[in-house]
């Protein structure tokens, strides 16, 4: 990520894309969804947390703050899940 990055505004017309309903989206290319797609689903709780000092680049941490509250829980959760990723079995 870089800063040119983070300062882009999306053009997305949010306003617009809150006033839809459910009949008015287009889901016709999107797979359906099966009981496997569940059974391998995982529920991921959220264990203690220890407080340390981490140093991270800015944007990475601008990017993570701008998504509002919660989101040291997600920096946690993007570890947890790259950990895991990295598991040797």
């Amino acid at each position: 990520m870089s800063k040119a990055n983070m300062s882009n505004s999306s053009r997305t017309d949010w306003a617009k894309v809150d006033a839809l309903s459910d009949q008015t989206i287009d889901t016709s290319q999107v797979p359906p969804v099966g009981n496997d797609f569940f059974a391998k689903a995982k529920l991921r709780m959220p264990g203690n947390p220890v407080p340390i000092t981490l140093q991270v680049d800015s944007d990475v941490l601008a990017w993570f703050r701008q998504t509002g509250p919660g989101w040291e829980e997600r920096v946690r959760a993007a570890l947890r899940i790259y950990a895991e990723a990295h598991q040797s079995s």
